[in-house]
């Protein structure tokens, strides 16, 4: 009975390691399931360098309007937003303090001229009345001093009268001057273009250099980009730039108007003025991007579409030797046309499956669809 019971347990053991080694050969023989997709390679070939730099889109002109005498504001005839010509009066003050300056400056004017009549008329009698004597004089019948008080007389009248037609015109220039300051309650639009900002109501209190509006020159607009002083020897004034604005995914084609040849010190940068041409789509305060050409380098292609995301990572399959896929995560570059820069993750001559849409290709041998 004994032997019986040893020979069933080596039976079953015989058996169960027989299982065992069955199932490990089917695993190791089994052949990676076989799919069809495009094949591309990766390629070395130089690429332009291009720096980036971001930027607010500016108007060309921009012009902040300001009192230059104070007053009561007694209209702000605009909004933001409003279009307005060269010219247009946007804002009105009190002028009633100025209108009695330049009332009084008439009626100085008016004293004045009369003055001004009244001595040249005294001026013309001490004149004629000198020639009287010089006539008398030619004919011994007057005094050398009734001669020479005369004279004085007629010099004196003479400079009166230039005096007080000094004052007349004293006069007359303050009437201006007083008109000219009326003129100051009146602001007017310095140019054509667009309220962008109103910081003034009716019945406030403006004084000389106070901010009360901020017009934005119609027209083309600029970016205005910041450059390190490292890379800013790239950059000349007509240079041709492409410029991405936030919210369109369009480049725009922008040339180097300006480039501000004082560097910020604190952050070692120039401000770059890139000339935008004309779009309604375009506004002031908008945020770009400008690249800028600066020379080539060598790096490492491949086509856009070959690019797969998982979650937030970028990867590609690449085949090796046996065309089995592997999964490959990559670190990606500038854009170029339909191919994509890697730095790396990927090298020169390697083949990658183009366009896996979805599928799961890992560990699936590729076969190459043409």
């Amino acid at each position: 009975m004994k032997n019986i019971c040893w020979a069933s347990l080596l039976a079953a053991s015989v058996v169960m390691i027989a299982g065992c080694h069955g199932g490990e050969s089917a695993a190791t023989t089994g052949t990676a399931q076989t799919m069809q997709a495009r094949v591309v390679e990766s390629q070395e070939q130089q690429v332009p360098v291009n720096l980036r730099s971001t930027g607010t889109v500016h108007a060309r002109e921009t012009a902040v309007v300001s009192a230059q005498v104070m007053g009561r504001i007694q209209q702000v005839l605009v909004h933001e937003g409003d279009n307005v010509r060269a010219g247009q009066t946007l804002v009105v003050l009190d002028d009633a303090a100025l209108r009695a300056q330049v009332e009084q400056a008439q009626a100085g004017v008016k004293a004045a001229q009369s003055t001004q009549v009244a001595a040249q008329t005294g001026a013309a009698l001490a004149s004629s009345t000198l020639n009287r004597y010089k006539q008398l004089e030619s004919q011994k019948s007057v005094s050398a001093q009734e001669m020479d008080e005369v004279s004085r007389r007629s010099e004196a009248a003479e400079a009166n009268f230039e005096a007080v037609r000094a004052q007349a015109d004293a006069a007359r220039a303050q009437v201006s001057g007083a008109r000219t300051m009326m003129s100051y309650t009146r602001l007017v639009a310095p140019f054509a273009g667009v309220i962008t900002a109103r910081m003034a109501d009716p019945g406030t209190m403006a004084a000389p250099g106070v901010p009360l509006l901020q017009v934005d020159q119609a027209g083309a607009l600029q970016l205005y980009a910041t450059v390190d002083e490292s890379a800013i020897a790239a950059i000349h004034k007509g240079m041709k730039t492409p410029v991405t604005i936030d919210g369109n995914s369009s480049q725009i084609a922008g040339i180097v108007a300006e480039i501000v040849p004082a560097a910020d010190p604190s952050s070692h940068s120039f401000l770059v003025k890139i000339d935008l041409p004309s779009s309604s789509l375009l506004r002031a305060g908008m945020y770009g991007t400008a690249e800028f050409a600066n020379g080539v380098q060598q790096a490492i292609l491949i086509p856009r579409s070959a690019v797969v995301s998982r979650g937030s990572l970028s990867c590609v399959y690449v085949l090796d030797g046996q065309g089995i896929a592997q999964l490959r995560y990559l670190t990606l570059g500038a854009v170029q046309g339909d191919r994509i820069e890697v730095l790396s993750g990927v090298s020169a001559g390697e083949k990658l499956v183009d366009a896996p849409s979805d599928r799961d290709l890992a560990g699936k041998r590729i076969e190459v669809q043409p």
